[in-house]
């Protein structure tokens, strides 16, 4: 099959069954294509719609996001995951208005340029965007022509990477290239899935190499594994007598870099020291259910334990901490472990007040 052949039949599987109606389909800009390419990395579609919605609502244009406090776009992020994206997002969005005067440069290399844009982001951005004529090999595209080529090696590796993108580029057409961008996530998305593909409503399958020796699942190779290392931490929710919670702000790189958090402490006995660096009295401590958090290189082990505390004479968090009011909580960007021990805590103090 020519690369003619190839997308022209991707083109035709698209005109009939392809994806139209998703939001960031409507009303296409640069701006609304790029937040929801970063939304979607290592992300589903599912998860993705409402945070799209809610996203565009509160930040609808890239100088609203430029403007918007750290704490507001986390926020916004939060249950999501991968925070670096959303910082990236920020600070990328600060460079579009400051250096390109609010508009995205129309070309990869120089979106490329932008913080946590790659160059299949890039050119996502400009073909879909744009109409430039610009390869991708997004997740969903690496599965559709590692298949199609039955590609040896795992797609980490740069030099089978290498060879994915020649082909990427080899098959993209120079007319329609939105559709086909669209298209080929599309095939992947919703046909060439991880376990199950939907080889006999494939468009390519008769060139299809994976399909022709039945091996369909044994491409893309995965990653070689390795057994995740395990950490452990001890987190206290320190409750006041208005029911607030005392979280402290991580700095900006790193693990959760920007959101805020809940002290992490090595065992019960440093809790003296966080006492009186707030001037707090402290009641009994009381274990909460534990929590595994599982990160891409490793799992957290996480052991809660509410504390309630008096505050001595006036004294306030300041500065990297504050008091998290349960009741009335402020828009800040949250851990999504912490999030689920919040809520944990607020149901633990209630059924208290209750009992």
């Amino acid at each position: 099959m020519s690369p003619e052949q190839f997308n022209g039949a991707v083109l035709a599987w698209y005109d009939q069954h392809g994806r139209k109606d998703l939001p960031w389909q409507q009303g296409i800009t640069p701006y609304r294509v790029w937040v929801s390419e970063i939304m979607l990395q290592q992300t589903q579609v599912s998860t993705v719609l409402g945070y799209f919605d809610r996203f565009m609502e509160a930040l609808p244009s890239v100088q609203a996001l430029a403007a918007a406090a750290e704490d507001e776009v986390l926020h916004l992020w939060t249950g999501l995951g991968y925070y670096t994206r959303a910082r990236n997002l920020h600070k990328a969005a600060k460079l579009v208005v400051e250096q390109h005067g609010g508009e995205f440069p129309r070309s990869v290399e120089q979106l490329a340029e932008l913080p946590g844009i790659g160059r299949s982001t890039a050119g996502a951005i400009a073909s879909l965007s744009m109409g430039l004529r610009a390869p991708i090999l997004d997740g969903n595209v690496k599965r559709v022509l590692a298949r199609y080529q039955a590609q040896q090696g795992y797609p980490g590796e740069p030099k089978v990477a290498a060879q994915l993108w020649q082909l990427a580029e080899q098959l993209t057409p120079h007319e329609r290239v939105n559709h086909y961008t669209q298209a080929m996530m599309d095939l992947g998305a919703t046909l060439c899935t991880r376990s199950k593909p939907s080889c006999l409503l494939c468009p390519v399958r008769e060139d299809c190499r994976a399909h022709l020796l039945g091996r369909e699942t044994d491409f893309p190779e995965p990653k070689p594994r390795k057994a995740l290392p395990q950490k452990r931490t001890l987190m206290p929710l320190l409750a006041n007598a208005e029911g607030a919670i005392l979280l402290y702000r991580r700095p900006s790189s790193g693990l959760w870099g920007g959101l805020w958090s809940l002290p992490e402490l090595d065992d019960l006995d440093a809790l003296g020291e966080l006492a009186r660096q707030h001037a707090l009295h402290l009641d009994e401590p009381r274990a909460l259910a534990g929590l595994t958090h599982t990160f891409s290189h490793f799992q957290l082990a996480i052991e809660p334990w509410l504390v309630r505390v008096e505050q001595a004479g006036s004294a306030v968090a300041e500065g990297d901490w504050l008091w998290y009011n349960l009741a009335t909580p402020p828009r800040l960007g949250l851990a999504a472990p912490v999030k689920k021990l919040l809520k944990r805590a607020a149901q633990e103090l209630n059924a208290g007040e209750a009992s």
